[in-house]
């Protein structure tokens, strides 16, 4: 899916049906990895980027056959190897097809990839790697963070026994990272994908801030995606627990989301995520489901269970480029034909975060359609005519944007908008989302005395009759503009 298409996706249902029970691929493929930063950053961030691999002198692929999975990029660290001499690190449980290219091969017990990097931090600690003045500018909890470390795996010796793996590899795998300052921790759906996913995600991102191996040239902690345009999906708000632009459920974010919206009925709370929300259509406590562009009765936990559920849907709807799957067999009412990615043009989100423009080169066959316009289409008939409604970006404003060596919060919402934002700044902040107008517009009408109630602005620049959801913020302005004269 297009990043447009969660957009509009989750605007209609946590806007417009005014729940939250919208959730995207991320839960099942980066969740654990979006909390882990957000417990180290506090953003889904992350401080690498695909140029690091060009540069590092050690590569550590952690839960990640990237061979198979990320075979483009893995090339790239395979020219690091046989280039510039790059040691590659695998460690996994299974000896994939990366593993056959590793200098280093740790085949750990399945579940302790935590216990092998605080085994890692407490090495470091110990051969005095780490560096301190980084630790004490930048970080905070690191006493806390190594002492649990060492409670976890205080040397290689008692890693090896919590891994499984033999001592002389541990402390061949300590000896390289601890000498090798240019380091790529690579990590995906094999740490993400597991009960212990946040911690395993923390444990490798401890190791790079305690050695300030971070945020340069070559060296870093590096969440490789597993499934396409997850970032996308989230930037746009598109899990149950947050709303667009990485917002979450605080008053002040719920007002500015209704206001931007024009939303009547905006979802107030966290909904239920992914697996939460299958389990509740197995109780019978929700009766219709939407599926875009995945097949969960192969892809959740308890798949057959799930799939059984699926029968006591009272509406169940799947948008999709195929005409059969197993989502699908499992007796959908409705199925709306859905183009697919290479029929539609938007944007899309990759692990370094960067944005690029991806333009359909098929036309799209019979009845399909874009998920985005499949929604808008839905949400005009369910009555929302000032809802949803999906306009192409501005490419010519988004283009000079990607050339800005630095973008300030404003430049980077008006990115995400894909809109030139160009008259924002003479507005002032909006107040009215369903009209456009703006603070500056409202005291301009209060100042000349033919705004002295809500009524009389609302005839004089339609602010507030609409939705309604300004309606209080604007006597707001009119009482404190009353107490100014």
């Amino acid at each position: 899916m297009l990043t447009e298409d969660y957009y509009v996706a989750n605007k209609l249902m946590k806007g417009f049906i005014g729940s939250a029970n919208v959730d995207t691929n991320s839960r099942l493929c980066m969740a654990s990895s979006v909390a882990g930063h957000r417990r180290a950053f506090g953003a889904d961030t992350v401080p690498g980027i695909y140029q690091d691999l060009d540069e590092a002198d050690l590569i550590v692929l952690v839960g990640s056959n990237a061979a198979w999975c990320h075979p483009v990029l893995y090339q790239r660290m395979i020219i690091a190897k046989r280039e510039r001499n790059a040691k590659l690190i695998a460690i996994d449980p299974r000896r994939t097809a990366t593993a056959e290219d590793a200098d280093l091969f740790l085949p750990i017990a399945p579940g302790m990839d935590t216990a092998l990097f605080c085994g890692l931090l407490s090495h470091l600690a110990d051969t005095r790697v780490l560096d301190y003045a980084y630790i004490d500018r930048h970080t905070t909890g690191f006493v806390e963070a190594l002492a649990r470390a060492r409670e976890i795996a205080v040397d290689a010796a008692a890693t090896a026994r919590a891994t499984a793996l033999d001592k002389a590899d541990v402390e061949r795998f300590f000896e390289l990272v601890g000498k090798t300052e240019r380091v790529v921790t690579c990590f995906s759906q094999g740490v993400n994908q597991s009960a212990q996913g946040t911690d395993k995600v923390n444990a490798i991102i401890n190791v790079h801030l305690a050695t300030g191996r971070i945020g340069r040239p070559g060296m870093g902690p590096f969440s490789l995606t597993g499934q396409p345009n997850a970032m996308g999906g989230r930037e746009v708000g598109g899990l149950a627990n947050q709303l667009a632009a990485h917002m979450g459920f605080a008053p002040a974010e719920l007002d500015r989301v209704r206001r931007f919206w024009a939303a009547p009925r905006l979802a107030t709370g966290e909904g239920l995520k992914a697996v939460d929300m299958f389990e509740a259509i197995e109780r019978g406590t929700i009766k219709a489901l939407w599926v875009m562009a995945t097949n969960p009765a192969v892809s959740l936990p308890r798949a057959g269970a799930m799939r059984d559920a699926l029968k006591n849907l009272e509406l169940f709807v799947v948008s999709e480029n195929v005409r059969s799957n197993d989502t699908v067999e499992a007796g959908a009412h409705v199925l709306l034909a859905a183009a697919a990615w290479g029929e539609k043009g938007g944007t899309v989100t990759n692990s370094e975060r960067r944005i690029s423009r991806q333009r359909a080169f098929l036309p799209m066959p019979g009845e399909a359609r874009p998920d985005w316009w499949i929604v808008t289409e839905v949400a005009r008939r369910l009555g929302f005519g000032h809802g949803p409604v999906h306009a192409p970006p501005q490419w010519e404003a988004v283009r000079s944007l990607f050339a800005s060596a630095v973008l300030g919060e404003r430049e980077r919402r008006i990115l995400l908008s894909g809109h030139s934002g160009e008259g924002i700044a003479d507005t002032g902040p909006v107040i009215c989302a369903c009209f456009g107008v703006g603070l500056a517009a409202i005291r301009e009408t209060i100042a000349a005395g033919v705004g002295l109630s809500v009524a009389d602005i609302g005839r004089t620049l339609r602010a507030g009759t609409n939705c309604g959801s300004c309606v209080p913020e604007l006597r707001g302005i009119i009482e404190r503009a009353a107490q100014a004269f």
